[in-house]
C-alpha cells in the first residue's frame, strides 16, 4: 500500500514494521499498550513515534480520500484526462489537490465567467497561442467580437481584449502548477512585514517596524504577529517584489518571447498577478506559517507537559495548601501524606487586613496539629506577600523544626476548583478551598492533580489560545494519556478523572470502577475488573497492565508485567530458582545476571515470548511498583524569601525550569518573578532550541545578567557554567 511506503521512508523504518503497527492500530489498540506490551510486533517503537506515525498516518488517509473525491467530481464533468489524473496520484499535500480542483469548482459570478458569456473565450486562446506571425493582427481578430447584443454587449476593440485578458488572467491564476511555482517562491524569498497601527506601549512594540525573510521567521514571532494583528495593534503583510514575482509568471507562461501577443499577455499577467494570485498566495502563505507555528508550538507545549506531569511527587509528606488572595483572604488546607483532606482555614496575613499575630498563629496551629512538613504556596496573586508571611512564620521559635515551603505554580487551579469533577469530589468544601486543597495534592502528586484539570489551561505553553482548539485538545490528551500509563495507576486510590487516562478506559469505565470499588471495597485482583459494566475482555487486555494493586493477593498485580505475560514470568523466576515471593522481598538482584550468562535471545525463545518482552519483565521484577518519576529532580524547598531587589548582577542561583518556549525557558528563581533564560544565554556553544539542554521541572543553576526592578524583568545567564 503506498502510505505504508510514504510512512516507512519518512519514519526511516521498515514497511513490515509500518504493516504491522498500522494493523494494531486499526485493532482499536491505544498507543500506550502497543508501545508497552507490543514492542516485537513495532520494532519497540516509542509512544511518541507512534503518535507522530498516527498523525501521519491520519492525515495521509484523508489525503486519499480527498483526492478520490476531486477525482470522481472531475469525472462526473467528463473532464478527467489521464495528466490531470497523473497531477492528482503524484500530489502530497491537500493544498496541492485543491490547486488541482481549483478550475473544476463550481464558479460564482466573475470578470472571467462575463467575458466566457460574452463569447470572448476563442479570442483569448488566439493570443495564447503565441505564433511567430498572425495572419490577422491580434486587434483586427478582435473586432470581430464587437457585439450589440442584449447581455452579450462588447462596445468595442478594448472591451473585447479586457475581456479576453480577465479570462485568460484567471486561467493563470487557477492553474495548480503555477501557484505552486508562487507560493513556494514566495515562501523562499518573501518577507514578512509588519506595521504598528497605534501610537501606544504595547507588547507589540518590536513589531511596529518589522520585517523578516519568510524562511527565517520563527514560529512564536508568527503567532506573536498575528495577535497582533487580531487585536488591531499590526497589519501585517507579505511583501515580495513584484517584478521577481511576475517574472516567475513569465517563465511559464510565455512560450515565445517574440511573438506579437507577448505585449498583450504581459499586460494580463501584470493584472493576473496584482488582482488574483498574489492575494490568494499572501493568504495561503500566511496560513501555512499559521500551521507550521501551531505544530511547533504543540510539540513544545507538549513536551513541557509531558515534563510537568512526570514531575517527581513529594512522597509521604503532610502537605499544607496555601492559595493566596488579597480582599477574600489566603485559603489553607491540610491533606495528609494519602492526599485525605484534614483540615481547612482562611487568614489575612496581606492587604487590606494585615491580620499578621492572627494569620501566623493559625498556620503554626495547623503545622504542630498535623505534623505539617511542607507548606505549597500558590504562586499567583499576592504570592510574593504570602511568601515573606510564611519565611517569617517558619522562623518563629513555635514553629516545628524542619518545616519547608515551596512555590507551586496554581496554572489551572482555579478551573478545577470551579469545575463539575472538583464539586463531586469536594462537594462539603467552597471554591477557595478546593484551589487551596489542588496546591497541596499537586506538590504531592502532579500527574494524579494535573489530570483533572483541561491540559491547555495548565498554562506551560506559548500563544495556546490562538491555536487550532481541536487539534490541542487532542494532541496534549495524548500526553496526559502517554504520562498516566507510563507511571502506572494504583486501582485502589485512583480518581475516576485519573482513571479515565488509562488506557482502554473511558471516562463511563472509570466511573463504574470507582462506584465497583465503593460498593465491593478494594480490588484484591486485577482479574475482578471483568466484574465492572464497560470493562469486557477487549478493554481489560488494554488496561490490566497499567494497573497496579500494592499488596495483591497475586504479586504480580503489583506490578507492570501484564496478565498475558504471567506464565512466562512463573517460568522464568522457576527455571532461575526463585519464586514470586523473591518479588515481595525484593530478592531478585541476582536474576538478570542470570538471565544475561544464559542468554537472553534463546531465553526469550524457550519462553515463547520476545527478547523486548523478557527485558521488561526482568525490569519489573527487579523493581515491582517502580515510579520512573522519582529519578526527576525533586522540587526546590525554602526557608528563607528572596526579593528582586535583592538581586544583583552576577549573583548565581539555583532555580526551577517552569516553562520552556521558542526563545528560552523562564526559570522560577524564588523571588515571585521568573526569569528569562534567552537561548542565547543557555550555553557557549550554539542552541537551536532551548528543549535541546533543558525541560520543565528541572533544577538549574543560573547567574543573575540583569535586573529591571521596575518592569519586574530579571535575566539570567549560563554563559560561563557547566
Amino acid at each position: 500500500m503506498e502510505i505504508n511506503k510514504i510512512l516507512a521512508k519518512e519514519f526511516n523504518i521498515t514497511e513490515e514494521q509500518v504493516e504491522k503497527t498500522v494493523a494494531l492500530i486499526d485493532e482499536g489498540n491505544t498507543i500506550p499498550f502497543i508501545s508497552r506490551y507490543r514492542k516485537e510486533v513495532t520494532g519497540s517503537l516509542d509512544d511518541s513515534v507512534l503518535r507522530e506515525l498516527f498523525d501521519r498516518l491520519t492525515y495521509l488517509r484523508k489525503l486519499d480520500e480527498r483526492r478520490t473525491e476531486i477525482k470522481d467530481l472531475i469525472n462526473a464533468q467528463e473532464k478527467l484526462t489521464p495528466e490531470i489524473e497523473f497531477a492528482l496520484a503524484q500530489s502530497s499535500s491537500l493544498v496541492e489537490l485543491e490547486d488541482i480542483y481549483r478550475p473544476f469548482k463550481p464558479k460564482r459570478t466573475t470578470r472571467a465567467s462575463i467575458a466566457r458569456g460574452k463569447g470572448l473565450e476563442p479570442l483569448a486562446n488566439y493570443i495564447m497561442e503565441q505564433r511567430d506571425s498572425y495572419d490577422v493582427p491580434i486587434i483586427v481578430y478582435a473586432e470581430q467580437f464587437i457585439s450589440d447584443e442584449e447581455g452579450k454587449e462588447v462596445p468595442d476593440v478594448e472591451a473585447a481584449l479586457q475581456g479576453a485578458s480577465d479570462i485568460t488572467a484567471e486561467d493563470v491564476s487557477n492553474n495548480a502548477e503555477i501557484r505552486k511555482l508562487i507560493r513556494e517562491f514566495t515562501m523562499n524569498n518573501g518577507e514578512l512585514t509588519t506595521k504598528g497601527l497605534k501610537d501606544e506601549t504595547s507588547v507589540y512594540e518590536n513589531y511596529y517596524e518589522f520585517s523578516e525573510p519568510i524562511k527565517k521567521l520563527k514560529g512564536h514571532r508568527v503567532l506573536a504577529i498575528n495577535r497582533g494583528e487580531n487585536e488591531e495593534f499590526l497589519k501585517v503583510s507579505v511583501t515580495l517584489p513584484k517584478e521577481d514575482g511576475i517574472a516567475q509568471l513569465v517563465s511559464k507562461v510565455i512560450t515565445n518571447p517574440k511573438s506579437p501577443a507577448v505585449p498583450f499577455i504581459m499586460k494580463t499577467l501584470e493584472d493576473a498577478y496584482d488582482r488574483l494570485l498574489f492575494p490568494a498566495i499572501e493568504r495561503e502563505v500566511r496560513t501555512l506559517l499559521f500551521d507550521d507555528a501551531c505544530e511547533g508550538a504543540l510539540k513544545v507545549f507538549s513536551e513541557n507537559l509531558r515534563n510537568l506531569l512526570l514531575v517527581s511527587p513529594i512522597k509521604g509528606k503532610t502537605v499544607l495548601g496555601y492559595d493566596p488572595g488579597y480582599a477574600h483572604g489566603c485559603k489553607l488546607a491540610v491533606v495528609d501524606k494519602t492526599g485525605k483532606v484534614l483540615d481547612t482555614a482562611v487568614i489575612y496575613p496581606v492587604k487590606p487586613r494585615e491580620d499578621i499575630e492572627r494569620s501566623r498563629a493559625t498556620v503554626l496551629r495547623l503545622v504542630s496539629r498535623h505534623n505539617v512538613d511542607v507548606i505549597a504556596i500558590g504562586n499567583g496573586t499576592a504570592s510574593r506577600e504570602s511568601e515573606k508571611f510564611i519565611a517569617d512564620t517558619l522562623h518563629d521559635p513555635a514553629c516545628p523544626k524542619g518545616v519547608k515551603y515551596t512555590i507551586v505554580s496554581e496554572a489551572g487551579a482555579s478551573v478545577y476548583s470551579a469545575s463539575k469533577v472538583a464539586t463531586e469530589e469536594f462537594p462539603d468544601y467552597d471554591v477557595m478551598q478546593r484551589s487551596a486543597i489542588s496546591i497541596a495534592r499537586r506538590l504531592q502528586d502532579p500527574l494524579a492533580e494535573l489530570v483533572k484539570i483541561e491540559p491547555k489551561a495548565i498554562g506551560v505553553g506559548q500563544y495556546q489560545h490562538d491555536m487550532k482548539q481541536a487539534r490541542l485538545t487532542e494532541a496534549l490528551g495524548g500526553v496526559v494519556e502517554d504520562c498516566v500509563n507510563a507511571v502506572g495507576v494504583d486501582l485502589n486510590t485512583a480518581s475516576y478523572s485519573l482513571l479515565s487516562y488509562v488506557s482502554g478506559i473511558n471516562m463511563t469505565a472509570a466511573k463504574n470502577i470507582v462506584a465497583y470499588r465503593e460498593a465491593n471495597g478494594e480490588f484484591k485482583r486485577r482479574s475482578q475488573l471483568l466484574k465492572v459494566p464497560k470493562i469486557g475482555e477487549k478493554a481489560y487486555t488494554q488496561c490490566a497492565g497499567f494497573l497496579r494493586i500494592p499488596g495483591a493477593e497475586d504479586v504480580l498485580d503489583s506490578t507492570g508485567v501484564h496478565p498475558e505475560s504471567y506464565a512466562i514470568a512463573e517460568d522464568l523466576l522457576r527455571r532461575f530458582g526463585f519464586t514470586t515471593d523473591d518479588i515481595r522481598a525484593s530478592n531478585l538482584a541476582l536474576l538478570r545476571f542470570k538471565a544475561t550468562q544464559y542468554g537472553t535471545a534463546k531465553l526469550a525463545r524457550e519462553l515463547g515470548c520476545g527478547e523486548p518482552t523478557l527485558l521488561d519483565i526482568i525490569s519489573e521484577l527487579e523493581k515491582p511498583g517502580r515510579d520512573i518519576r522519582d529519578d526527576a529532580p525533586a522540587p526546590v524547598l525554602s526557608s528563607d524569601v528572596l526579593d528582586i531587589t535583592d538581586l544583583t548582577q552576577g549573583m548565581q542561583l539555583k532555580g526551577t525550569v517552569r516553562n520552556v518556549v521558542d526563545f528560552g525557558c523562564f526559570v522560577d528563581i524564588g523571588v515571585h518573578h521568573d526569569g528569562l533564560l534567552h537561548i542565547s544565554e543557555m550555553s557557549d556553544r550554539y542552541i537551536k532550541h532551548p528543549s535541546e539542554l533543558f525541560k520543565t521541572g528541572d533544577v538549574i543553576e543560573v547567574r543573575i545578567k540583569d535586573v529591571n526592578v521596575e518592569k519586574h524583568r530579571i535575566s539570567l545567564t549560563r554563559k560561563g557554567m557547566n
